[in-house]
């Protein structure tokens, strides 16, 4: 793919999806990556739903060591993998607390340096917290990038990123990852992607091949599917 067929795309998406944002609600750098942390294997309803109430009674990084983990672990318990999150958010807040002033650092490479932040979410922060463009290669992305050929089926999730930021404008980059998200979300699932009113149908070959005709496909029976 070249970089005149990604800007075909992204317009078409962008129509599809113009108001595309990140979901998770948050207030500041830190409760965003406290939501991000929480949204691994898990979906973005889920956590706000849990950080309604988490966000109130826990506002600071020394609010969650101020309690037990089993505390905290009852807090988060809707959310999946809940027991690891839960001894990664107290560590990170104290690392926070004893390396960065309890302060949301800045720089990604720092930002990799906390517990149960990987690539993804620091490039979530990055760019939704702090306003430096940045893709973040979550399933939706990695899916959607590979339907579409912007990336290979077998390539990893730090190749979809780098081929992304080639074919992408840096100033898009933020505004892409939401929409490429939402695209995946709510039009190119996973299960059940809407091929059939898909407007990008012609670049997905998986897509092309979901629609081609039944007609001459078998039951377990052996008898012919009607179409």
């Amino acid at each position: 793919m070249n970089a005149k067929q990604m800007r075909e795309i992204l317009d078409v998406i962008a129509e599809m999806f113009p108001d595309a944002h990140c979901e998770l609600n948050h207030s500041n750098p830190f409760e965003l990556t406290i939501a991000v942390l929480l949204s691994a294997q898990c979906t973005d309803e889920t956590v706000n739903k849990v950080t309604a109430d988490l966000f109130k009674k826990y506002k600071r990084p020394e609010d969650y060591l101020s309690v037990p983990l089993e505390e905290l672990q009852q807090d988060i318990k809707r959310i999946g993998l809940y027991r690891n999150k839960a001894m990664h958010i107290q560590k990170l807040c104290r690392l926070l607390l004893d390396k960065f002033d309890g302060q949301i650092p800045q720089e990604h490479d720092k930002l990799v340096e906390l517990p149960g932040v990987g690539r993804k979410t620091a490039n979530v922060v990055m760019s939704n917290a702090f306003g430096v463009p940045a893709i973040a290669v979550d399933t939706h992305v990695e899916r959607v990038s590979k339907r579409l050929g912007a990336a290979k089926p077998d390539d990893s999730v730090l190749e979809v990123e780098k081929k992304l930021m080639k074919l992408v404008p840096r100033e898009e980059w933020t505004l892409t990852h939401h929409r490429l998200i939402f695209f995946g979300r709510y039009h190119c699932k996973a299960q059940n992607p809407a091929c059939s009113i898909c407007p990008l149908l012609d670049r997905c070959k998986e897509g092309k091949r979901r629609m081609k005709p039944t007609r001459n496909r078998k039951d377990k029976e052996g008898t012919p599917l009607q179409r």
